[in-house]
């Protein structure tokens, strides 16, 4: 057995969804089961009409609804053709009833948009979307049987970023999935479950990956595919610089680094549940199914070799300046819990000769916290920032690849350098107007010249005949500071 995810991007439209039939199609003998996520940006018009609500725009709230309504009925019936209107009527009018409904009682003030209310309303985009795909592929020849993720996939409380309770879930998942008749796929939406006592909740950005995972590890699948629109995972992020050289095989510890530091192609939780069971976690494109895509899995070829550039825009470097030094690790370990505590991402910490500076995400709460910091230290901060990590395998403890990204990097203000949170990373941060210029410096300071055995050149990423689709098999103080008040 594998489980396929489909992301937004490969489900936006008709067509596209019957490309991804054709795409599982292909896969029928390795009896799969389907995870997928909202169509195209449906997530993001469901928290823009939970934001217009929440501010008592019933009427915005409801237009932005009836956009989504006219997008999913109209892609339904070019899907379903003459079986749409009952399948309409049936199935997506109630939901869409239930949804303006809920968004009425925020608008009114009847209940307030708390993480829960907020859950709720997201939890719509997959379950909509799965039901859809299910009575796609039907109508194409696959026999399916659609699941309510809710039923199976059990979180804790922590509504809007849930943490799943893995064991009761694989047992609910092994309880149901492999009992299914013969021939039938299984089709579920990704990114949401529920509490024990039924309450809905979502597992945050790009959960849906996470959910794919949840569900390889609990039906012991012999692969988990994550199908999105890019070759797999590149030795640069597209959004910044085109020409990335693809990746044949990574680790999932180097996968990992990546999806924290930006990388949006994995979610960074979705390694551990197939880690454990060491489940090869494969990233292709839907767009290019000939493409093999890269492998995700214990080891990877390639110790000690720089294997991406990863990056992060909308940073803040707070820098403290201290009189006694010998109070500069309490202060440090006093701030950076501070961080965590309020759920700011800490990227990179670097420690000066008159005090230390942390690299973390812009917060709205930045200020407010900072007035924390002891009076006897001076807090300077510099915003639009960003994070630039080299990721592999043990370049944290390789002194020459500091040295040569510094000489790459020579000319771009440089505000912090050093190791990420692991061996597996060196982090630069510099400033968001810099960061193409610096990691197009980068990029060819360390993949002018790439192994074949390592990577696939981005000249030479050609797909496959059609007919090994599916065959693959697992194998193993400066300018732009501003001094913020402490007290």
């Amino acid at each position: 057995m594998i489980v396929m995810k489909f992301g937004g991007s490969s489900l936006e439209s008709a067509s596209a969804i019957e490309r991804v039939a054709s795409i599982v199609k292909a896969h029928l003998e390795q009896r799969p089961a389907i995870v997928v996520s909202a169509m195209g940006k449906t997530t993001e018009g469901l928290i823009e009409a939970a934001d217009q609500a929440a501010r008592g725009s019933s009427y915005l709230a409801w237009r932005q609804v009836g956009e989504l309504r006219a997008f999913h009925v109209q892609e339904t019936k070019r899907l379903l053709r003459g079986q749409a209107q009952q399948f309409v009527d049936q199935n997506l009018v109630p939901k869409f009833r239930e949804l303006n409904h809920l968004l009425i009682e925020l608008s009114e003030g009847d209940r307030q948009l708390t993480p829960e209310a907020k859950d709720e309303v997201l939890s719509y985009g997959e379950r909509i979307s799965s039901e859809i795909v299910a009575a796609a592929f039907n109508r194409l020849g696959i026999r399916t049987a659609h699941l309510d993720a809710r039923k199976l996939i059990l979180t804790d409380n922590q509504f809007t970023h849930a943490t799943p309770l893995y064991w009761e879930t694989y047992a609910k998942l092994r309880r149901t999935i492999p009992y299914l008749e013969e021939g039938t796929v299984a089709v579920m939406g990704g990114f949401i479950g529920a509490t024990e006592d039924g309450a809905t909740t979502t597992l945050g950005r790009g959960g849906s990956d996470l959910t794919a995972s949840i569900v390889g590890a609990g039906l012991c699948a012999g692969e988990i595919q994550i199908w999105t629109d890019v070759d797999g995972m590149l030795t640069c992020d597209p959004r910044v610089m085109d020409g990335g050289h693809r990746l044949r095989s990574i680790s999932y510890r180097e996968a990992e680094e990546m999806s924290k530091l930006g990388a949006k192609v994995l979610h960074p939780a979705t390694m551990a549940p197939a880690m454990r069971q060491r489940i090869p976690i494969i990233i292709r494109n839907t767009r290019r199914p000939g493409i093999e895509g890269t492998q995700i899995v214990a080891k990877a070829n390639g110790t000690s070799t720089v294997k991406s550039i990863a990056c992060k825009t909308g940073m803040t470097v707070v820098h403290l300046d201290v009189r006694h030094v010998g109070g500069l690790p309490s202060i440090t370990e006093g701030l950076g819990d501070l961080f965590r505590r309020n759920q700011i991402a800490v990227e990179l910490v670097q420690a000066r000769q008159s005090g230390v500076s942390f690299a973390v995400e812009n917060s709205t709460r930045m200020s407010k916290l900072l007035r924390n910091v002891d009076r006897s230290v001076q807090v300077r901060v510099e915003e639009d920032r960003a994070v630039i990590g080299l990721v592999g395998e043990g370049v944290g403890s390789t002194p020459s690849l500091m040295a040569r990204a510094l000489h790459a990097l020579e000319g771009t203000d440089v505000r912090m350098n050093g190791q990420g949170s692991s061996l597996f990373m060196l982090c630069f941060v510099v400033r968001d107007g810099e960061l193409r210029r610096s990691v197009e410096s980068l990029h060819r300071e360390f993949f002018s010249a790439v192994d074949p055995e390592i990577f696939v050149s981005a000249r030479e990423s050609v797909e496959i005949s059609p007919e090994a689709i599916g065959q693959h098999r697992r194998f193993a103080f400066p300018q732009g500071s501003r001094i913020v008040p402490t007290h």
